[in-house]
This record gives C-alpha cells, sequence and structure tokens, in this order.
C-alpha cells in the first residue's frame, strides 16, 4: 500500500479518535445528578473588561454530591462570577455567601432526565455526522490517488480500512452515549 494511502488512514484515525474527545467533553458538561466541577468549564467570565474562563478566576470544587463551590481567587469578582454563571443558563441559581459561590443542583426529575438523554443524543449524533464527513473527506482523498495512479486494489483495501475505523468510532460513540445514559437515569 502506497505511503499517502497509509498516511490518509492515520489522519482519518486521529481525527476521528478528535471527534470522540469533543464528545466525552461535552457529556461531562450534562450533569447527571452528581455535581462535578466540570460542569461549568467553558462559561466566561468579565475579568476586569476581558472574557476569561470561570476556572481562571476561581477555584472550583465539588464539596458534595450535590454542591459546587467557586472560591474566586479575588473578592471583587463574586460578581462578575454570579453572573457569568445565570448567563450561561446552566439551570442552576448561584448563592453568593460573601465569600464563595455555591451551585446547589436540585434532584433531577423524570421529565429532566428525558431531557437531559435527548441533549446527550443531539451531542451523539453531531460526533457521528463528524466521523461521516470526516470517512467522506478520507474516501475522496482516495479516490483522487487512484485517478492519480494507485492501484485500484490497494484503493479499495483503504476505502475498507476507513470503513472499519468509522464503524469502530461509531460504535464507540454508542457506548459512550449508552453509559451516560444509564448515569443521567440511574436514581
Amino acid at each position: 500500500m502506497s505511503d499517502e494511502l497509509v498516511k490518509i488512514q492515520n489522519e482519518t484515525d486521529a481525527t476521528m479518535h478528535k471527534a470522540i474527545s469533543h464528545l466525552e467533553t461535552e457529556l461531562v458538561k450534562i450533569r447527571a445528578g452528581k455535581a462535578n466541577p466540570n460542569m461549568v468549564d467553558g462559561i466566561m467570565v468579565d475579568y476586569y473588561g476581558n472574557p476569561t474562563l470561570i476556572n481562571q478566576v476561581a477555584n472550583i470544587t465539588a464539596l458534595d454530591a450535590r454542591t459546587i463551590s467557586l472560591q474566586p481567587w479575588e473578592k471583587n469578582m463574586l460578581q462578575p462570577i454570579e453572573r457569568a454563571i445565570i448567563a450561561a443558563n446552566i439551570g442552576i441559581n448561584p448563592q453568593n455567601d460573601g465569600n464563595i459561590i455555591r451551585l446547589f443542583l436540585p434532584p433531577l426529575t423524570e421529565e429532566r432526565r428525558k431531557e437531559l438523554v435527548k441533549r446527550c443524543n443531539a451531542e451523539g449524533e453531531q460526533a457521528k455526522v463528524a466521523i461521516r464527513n470526516i470517512r467522506r473527506d478520507a474516501i475522496e482523498n482516495i479516490k483522487k490517488l487512484q485517478k492519480d495512479g494507485v492501484s485500484e486494489d490497494a484503493c479499495k483495501d483503504a476505502e475498507k480500512n476507513i470503513q472499519d475505523t468509522t464503524d469502530k468510532h461509531v460504535a464507540l460513540i454508542e457506548k459512550h452515549l449508552a453509559a451516560k445514559e444509564k448515569e443521567i437515569m440511574a436514581i
């Protein structure tokens, strides 16, 4: 098999792995009844006029299964952090006691659990679409190489390997979604 085909396969596998990593990151942000400091990742706080990630202006910890604590490095950042959490619309109201901000996670209702499962499935579908697009691009590149003189058999083998890689990654997505659904639906 030509070096170019091997390179396409390796790049495809690496890019698909990145799509899986992105899905894992997004699934961590969806709460499953337990407090997780990663739930507030990605929230931007106005830090003296500059949008800054919340974990760069405060220490974030899970006090117990239902409470997240945010302790700002500077006391005057309490209000901006509180506003950022409210603006992020994560479904939790911050409680400010003048020193730290606490996020109390209410118990999940059955309806809310089903909404969260739908959100997980939507994230999974986006990941599958990304995987399919990566596969399409790889197969297009293989067909270009075939037109440039690479043997048809080598190209067919490469396409089969790309499809096998795609199937493996889609199965991994399904596994992640099933685990997250089980975690969300557990009472």
